[in-house]
């Protein structure tokens, strides 16, 4: 336990758990616990507790929990994940108010129905607002940058702050947000439109999605990065490492940029698969592949290394 736990936590209105499982939230099914996982009610439940909060405790966020590894050691301190207190959506005449507990792909119904177009690429990105804003993710020709009016988030000082593109500094696959600090809503643009367009558009953006991506399977989303003018995916087929598999880990045969737990995988296993496919990828072409996954907390006790299963 850390230290600054020995004392009792900030008073909450929503919930409060020690030794919360977090593997069961993860699109990956891997990881350790949160020492505690604090689900607020609201905003202002939220800003009041972490106004209270000493400074010393480790803060980690974590939304949906699609694009990301949760180390097999668990993550010590506090973990914030918010739930049904942040999941409204506004409808306006030019755009949505949501929610950052939200799933994109609800935002873009919502849209749809209501006739508003622009937010198609939504359908298309596993995960929530307040995810898609801390990484401006981006899809199928739209990202957040192109259509965030403002996002209002809390610091870790418990101010609440309502900040606009430039101020994120939005770019791809990232923005600039103050340290430790959770976004909570944001407002996106967007155009009257017809409504059966835009719903065509949504079913195919799905179909795509089925039809190339291992979307049923336990994985979390794009492993890495493009590098500029180039294609992950294509860099790691010419390494040869679709199929390539480490313990209960494997990269996906149907879309190679995709790990997946095969059914025992374990976060290290995960992490250590990848980074193969770092390496494998530098050797072949020169090329260091970024992380767009996120690897967050501590790895568990340190096991024999399983062998590397060559691609089929």
């Amino acid at each position: 336990m850390s230290a600054a736990l020995a004392d009792p936590l900030p008073a909450l209105r929503g919930r409060l758990q020690a030794a919360a499982p977090l593997a069961p939230a993860t699109w990956f099914r891997v990881g350790g616990p949160a020492e505690w996982l604090v689900r607020p009610a609201d905003t202002e439940d939220l800003a009041q507790f972490l106004r209270a909060l000493p400074a010393s405790l480790p803060l980690t966020v974590i939304g949906a929990a699609s694009n990301l590894i949760i180390r097999d050691g668990g993550i010590d301190g506090i973990v914030i994940r918010l739930a049904r207190g942040f999941g409204a959506i506004e409808i306006e005449p030019d755009g949505i108010v949501a929610g950052a507990a939200s799933l994109d792909a609800v935002v873009a119904e919502h849209a749809a129905d209501a006739g508003l177009a622009g937010l198609e690429f939504l359908s298309g990105i596993p995960g929530t607002i307040g995810g898609a804003v801390a990484m401006n993710a981006g899809a199928y020709g739209g990202d957040i940058a192109s259509v965030l009016d403002w996002a209002e988030l809390v610091t870790r000082q418990g101010e609440i702050l309502r900040l606009g593109p430039a101020e994120l500094a939005l770019e791809y696959r990232h923005a600039r947000l103050p340290p430790e600090s959770v976004v909570v809503r944001a407002r996106l643009f967007a155009k009257p439109g017809d409504r059966e367009t835009i719903a065509a558009r949504i079913a195919e953006i799905r179909a795509n999605r089925e039809a190339t991506q291992p979307v049923r399977a336990r994985t979390g989303g794009s492993t890495f990065r493009n590098p500029p003018g180039a294609r992950a995916w294509e860099l790691i087929d010419a390494a040869q490492c679709r199929g390539l598999a480490r313990g209960g880990a494997r990269v996906s045969e149907k879309h190679c940029n995709f790990l997946l737990n095969a059914g025992d995988a374990t976060a290290a296993d995960l992490e250590g698969l990848g980074e193969e496919v770092r390496d494998r990828v530098q050797q072949t072409s020169g090329i260091r592949l970024t992380w767009e996954i996120r690897r967050i907390g501590r790895p568990g006790p340190a096991p024999a290394a399983p062998a590397m299963v060559p691609a089929p």
